[in-house]
């Protein structure tokens, strides 16, 4: 893949008090680093520090073991720490936060964090407090159904951290308790909440994850960019906006599919970079990457492009908004 292009006016960015913070939750293979490296391409990667909260897990992998305890609970992970880290982020000051290695299992050297004008934290239980929560500009759950991220963990961690597939199933099953107590009602303390999901057109033996398509949760707690012209003068079928609610509070449902042609996703896509140039952004370049997790090349989707600009956008409008109260 080619080197990705600067995406801020001026880059590096200097000047900025305190970094603009985006939260991504979603339990294991859901997708958040693929998601987060995106998005910290398009901002351009000497603007964006990111930080796992994973490397706040109380115990290695041994230790989980011996104690039958899973890195979902939190019990197994020092949240105090991991929230006063975000705290001392947010204002602006630097941290030397523990490290840990998924393929060894076990703990490295901590790590030096400097705040860069973007942070990006991802991991499993970064909303789970709301002193946490009160950290982020933008907080994102990532949500694709349990088939398709038990896939991606499989093939993941088989090829990566040295499992089996057996093995990997077997933990997911252990796991799955935990799962549904600790991380996936995290989903309610999201902004945006994106579903990647196989449609109509996704064959997963022959093109993998390249037409997947994407359901985007918009929730009220953000000013959304305006889409409807865009979306209305679509001919193809494969950009759709809804109304609904969810826990009583009114969202709406974008939904965009794997199968969109190109010139109705470039126009989408020329429609959030209108709203981007007023909030400082240069022309973008790869937008959508994603590696292949069968031939390990380099692919493009259309609803992950649109969805990295939509978390864009917002993360550039929150500058701006915090720039003007500071």
């Amino acid at each position: 893949m080619a080197s990705p292009s600067v995406g801020i006016k001026g880059s590096p960015i200097v000047g900025v008090r305190r970094p603009i913070i985006l939260g991504i939750v979603g339990d294991s293979a859901a997708g958040k680093t693929t998601l987060s490296r995106g998005i910290a391409q398009i901002l351009g990667v000497e603007n964006v520090a990111v930080l796992c909260t994973d490397d706040y897990h109380r115990y290695n992998r041994k230790q989980r073991k011996e104690l039958n305890i899973t890195p979902l609970n939190p019990e197994c992970n020092y949240l105090d720490i991991m929230a006063q880290h975000l705290r001392l982020l947010r204002a602006g000051e630097a941290i030397l936060k523990p490290h840990y290695d998924h393929k060894l299992g076990d703990f490295g050297p901590p790590q030096y964090i400097v705040p860069h004008p973007f942070l990006i934290v991802e991991g499993l239980l970064g909303m789970f407090w709301q002193e946490m929560r009160n950290a982020y500009s933008v907080r994102v759950y990532l949500d694709p159904p349990e088939e398709l991220r038990w896939r991606w963990k499989i093939r993941r961690d088989t090829a990566k951290r040295g499992y089996t597939e057996e093995g990997v199933l077997r933990e997911l099953a252990i796991r799955e308790h935990d799962s549904a107590k600790y991380i996936r009602p995290q989903r309610d303390n999201a902004d945006v909440v994106v579903s990647f999901f196989p449609g109509a057109w996704s064959n997963a033996e022959l093109d993998g994850d390249a037409h997947l398509d994407v359901r985007l949760t918009l929730h009220g707690t953000l000013h959304h960019p305006d889409l409807s012209e865009v979306i209305a003068e679509d001919q193809s079928g494969c950009v759709r906006s809804t109304l609904g609610r969810v826990g009583g509070r009114a969202v709406e449902y974008l939904e965009i599919d794997g199968s969109i042609p190109d010139e109705p996703a470039r126009a989408l896509e020329r429609c959030i970079l209108d709203h981007l140039d007023a909030c400082g952004a240069a022309p973008l370049a790869d937008l959508g990457q994603f590696s292949d997790s069968q031939t390990r090349d380099s692919r493009h989707s259309h609803p992950l492009a649109l969805t990295q600009l939509l978390l864009v956008y917002h993360l550039l409008r929150a500058r701006q908004l915090d720039q003007i109260e500071v």
